[in-house]
């Protein structure tokens, strides 16, 4: 495969990318970064490159019509680059590594190698079509809070909400909560996530079934000892005394999936149902926190908001 690269400027980029598809009859890719001024736009025709030298010129010849019509297209200089053979269906698994997290939890995708230390539970589970691969530093935060509010030898209770590929319950379990409990409102994502719990052993230790949080019952029947709620700012905000509903006296929330411009008015809205923020990280755009329920602040009342 050949690789078609002309360096330019934002500018001129779409125009560009306009003269190269026309040239080689491929789609065209603009790359930039974050406050650069410069582009690059490149094409990656399937077949053998025949008259070369003329497809060359007309390129030429493009980028200088682009420039006579205004547009500053910089040196615009143009690259060739043969690729090297390779299987593209199986060279994206190298993006998936194998995590561990701390001394207790080792996360991997089938095809790696990695094996647990003593001490060290595992979770297999592979990329696919449900978000949660535990990779983005939503649902690594949410792992590190498993293990790190994990009591040995006592019983805790746990609800992940938003389940996506299950990887929160299917670490909980692995990890000693009982009873675990799932639910997600995609029924793909459902499906997923009982697969996954199935190929890890699961499928009787962790509960998964498909709802819609904002139909929940405001006062559940049970409370658990720690929920989980990798979601966006404003489904949290929206229904965040379903999801206070659901802890327990003492228990920890952990919520995640926040942009760190909307972190303060997540903690405004919990602390107004009694849970104070404990913990806090920041990665990127993103900022998680766990929350606690201070003993005698009960569940809240059921309320319209």
């Amino acid at each position: 495969m050949w690789k078609i690269q002309v360096n330019t400027t934002l500018e001129a980029a779409e125009a560009v990318a306009e003269a190269l598809e026309r040239a080689l009859g491929a789609a065209a890719v603009i790359e930039t970064r974050p406050g650069h001024a410069r582009a690059r736009v490149a094409a990656y025709p399937g077949r053998r490159l025949a008259g070369w030298k003329r497809t060359q010129r007309a390129l030429r010849e493009a980028i200088q019509q682009i420039a006579a019509c205004g547009l500053d297209v910089g040196r615009a200089r143009i690259q060739r680059r043969l690729l090297r053979k390779e299987d593209w269906a199986e060279s994206w698994k190298r993006h998936f590594r194998a995590l561990r997290i701390g001394r207790a939890l080792l996360i991997r995708p089938s095809w790696s190698r990695a094996r647990p230390r003593p001490g060290q539970v595992e979770v297999v589970l592979d990329p696919g079509l449900s978000f949660g691969t535990g990779h983005h530093p939503t649902t690594e935060w949410c792992l590190r809070e498993l293990v790190r509010l994990r009591k040995t030898g006592q019983p805790q209770a746990f609800l992940d909400i938003g389940t996506g590929s299950g990887i929160l319950a299917i670490a909980a379990a692995k990890l000693g909560y009982a009873p675990v409990a799932a639910f997600d409102v995609d029924p793909q994502a459902v499906r997923v996530a009982r697969a996954n719990a199935r190929n890890n052993g699961l499928a009787r230790a962790v509960r998964i079934f498909q709802a819609d949080l904002s139909a929940l019952a405001r006062r559940p029947p049970r409370g658990y000892e720690l929920v989980c709620a990798n979601l966006t700012a404003p489904l949290l905000l929206a229904e965040r005394r379903r999801i206070a509903a659901h802890l327990k006296t003492r228990g920890a929330l952990v919520l995640a999936g926040i942009l760190q411009s909307e972190f303060p008015s997540v903690i405004r809205a919990y602390g107004e149902l009694g849970l104070r923020l404990v913990r806090a990280r920041v990665r990127g755009e993103w900022q998680s926190g766990t929350f606690l329920r201070a003993a005698g602040g009960g569940r809240p009342a059921a309320a319209n908001v």
